[in-house]
């Protein structure tokens, strides 16, 4: 025993290549095409107070008579929720629609503005196509967290305030797609860098 190490912190000589820095960006439609990534194109907004993911798998404890404690195989995952968060500095007539389920008035009677008005129903383009975020490890590469279906669910809030920007929190869910064989999955893809890519 005393010939042991015993490390007095769980730093390796690969922890540096496995830290995460910055905020990240946002982006919308980001696709892999042609061996690259559309990361300037697929740009949503510029951010302030950055952004997360979560992920939440629903799980069940089966309840078996005389046993007491978990057990292996005993729990079982009967569903998922994955969201994402982002803090928003550009308010756009997309993003109002999108976040309060308007519709824009096609024949206003106010010149020089875009007219929004509710509407009763969620359809299919109320849904974000690709939303992703991208985070970067300390040596650059990235790491893609990609909703193929996305919808938010967080409605829009505006506070303003004197001397400061106007940030407005958005939370996106991921959703299964109609024509997607299992709705017991959720579409959502995450691409970590490997030892080549990084």
């Amino acid at each position: 025993m005393a010939d042991e190490i015993i490390p007095s912190s769980g730093f390796t000589a690969k922890t540096p290549d496995n830290i995460m820095l910055g905020a990240g960006t946002i982006h919308k439609g980001l696709k892999y095409e042609g061996g690259k990534w559309n990361f300037v194109e697929s740009l949503l907004c510029a951010t302030s107070g950055g952004g997360s993911v979560n992920f939440s798998p629903e799980l069940l404890d089966l309840d078996i008579d005389g046993a007491t404690v978990k057990f292996v195989g005993g729990t079982l995952k009967v569903g998922e929720a994955a969201k994402m968060k982002f803090k928003a500095v550009e308010i756009t007539p997309e993003f109002i629609k999108k976040s309060i389920f308007a519709k824009e008035v096609t024949n206003s009677e106010i010149t020089g503005y875009i007219e929004l008005v509710s509407k009763q129903q969620i359809e299919e383009g109320d849904y974000y196509d690709y939303l992703a975020y991208v985070g970067r490890k300390t040596n650059g590469t990235p790491i893609i967290v990609i909703f193929d279906k996305a919808l938010c669910t967080s409605g829009l809030s505006v506070e303003g305030e004197n001397k400061k920007m106007v940030v407005s929190e958005f939370e996106f869910e991921c959703c299964a797609e109609k024509e997607q064989a299992n709705k017991n999955i959720l579409p959502y893809h995450i691409y970590y860098p490997s030892a080549v890519a990084a």
